[in-house]
């Protein structure tokens, strides 16, 4: 049976809603329309929606929303839409609004950090109800940002009295030696990623004082063994980068009232010989461990310019299609 043409009106507040909703230029609504495949026709205050009876209710969840979340304060663009869209074409329970009203931190600068995909929803309130968080994923999926916002409102909230970050100084394809300064200049490009962070969510100046004061330490993550980590929030970053005994070392370190939350992205080693990095062993290692979860983001939970998200999803496809050639050929060979 073909899906019948129906016709639904979706109405607006006021203008100042629907031009928040709608977009610069309807660009918004232009969007949907073109990946839902209905006509969207928009006078005044209030849109008409055109097309096949299950496009025309997709589109209307979508509107509704993203009326939702321009209620809550939120600002629509391009990416909140697409967002939005690929919800409602999976027919996921979520809604971005949902997703949206969880503020996390504010910046220095009254900006509000919170999760922007239902991938990241999860990561956070995995690092809320678990003692220790893994976080897998792709780059431009906010893994570490988003444990830096955690810890740093863990901090405020005195749930903890110190931030513990740390990151194995492993060279990808440069070796410290060739770098100038003590080692301390050494090591410092390795965590250069970890300052930038606290400096957006804390300001220079504040973080400055809590580095002083021993509040924050940034260190390797060799700086790490012999050490018991109490009362501490703990980010252990770029751990694909990390051998098994590394991340059993830093694993063993968490004391009374800490966290820690371990992130990396698996198809990104840096590890000479291509070794077996600690992030993979662990997956296996602690498997079902009371306490402890593992969060996998993709390509839908990036978060940077639209290209990377490209990019993740074209990287994906080459390695599959890779793997799938070589298990060819080890067929055809036996």
């Amino acid at each position: 049976m073909s899906n019948p043409v129906v016709e639904a009106r979706f109405c607006t507040h006021n203008n100042a809603e629907a031009a928040a909703l709608f977009g610069n230029r309807d660009e918004n609504l232009r969007l949907v329309e073109e990946l839902l495949e209905c006509k969207i026709v928009a006078r005044a205050n209030d849109v008409t929606v055109i097309g096949p009876e299950g496009s025309v209710s997709k589109v209307l969840r979508v509107l509704s929303d993203l009326q939702s979340a321009v209620r809550a304060g939120n600002r629509i663009s391009g990416r909140e839409t697409r967002y939005s869209v690929m919800l409602a074409q999976k027919e996921r329970p979520e809604t971005l609004c949902s997703v949206l009203s969880d503020v996390v931190q504010v910046t220095a600068r009254g900006k509000q950090i919170r999760p922007r995909t239902v991938g990241q929803k999860l990561y956070v309130d995995a690092m809320r109800k678990n003692d220790i968080v893994f976080c897998i994923g792709p780059a431009g999926t906010g893994k570490t940002y988003l444990a830096m916002a955690m810890a740093v409102s863990a901090l405020k909230s005195k749930s903890v009295s110190r931030i513990i970050l740390t990151r194995p100084a492993v060279e990808a394809g440069e070796k410290l030696g060739f770098l100038p300064g003590d080692l301390q200049e050494k090591v410092d490009p390795y965590l250069r990623p970890l300052y930038d962070a606290l400096f957006d969510i804390l300001g220079v100046e504040v973080f400055e004082r809590y580095k002083e004061k021993g509040v924050i330490e940034i260190a390797p993550l060799a700086y790490m063994r012999g050490r018991t980590l109490d009362d501490a929030f703990i980010i252990l970053d770029e751990a694909q980068n990390t051998t098994p005994e590394q991340m059993k070392m830093f694993l063993t370190r968490l004391g009374f009232s800490s966290k820690a939350v371990v992130t990396g992205d698996i198809t990104q080693i840096d590890l000479p010989n291509r070794k077996f990095s600690g992030l993979e062993d662990v997956r296996i290692v602690l498997a079902g461990v009371e306490g402890i979860q593992f969060v996998h983001l993709n390509d839908q939970d990036v978060v940077r310019h639209e290209l990377v998200q490209r990019i993740v999803q074209a990287y994906e496809r080459f390695d599959a299609e890779r793997a799938r050639k070589e298990s060819l050929d080890v067929d055809l060979s036996t």
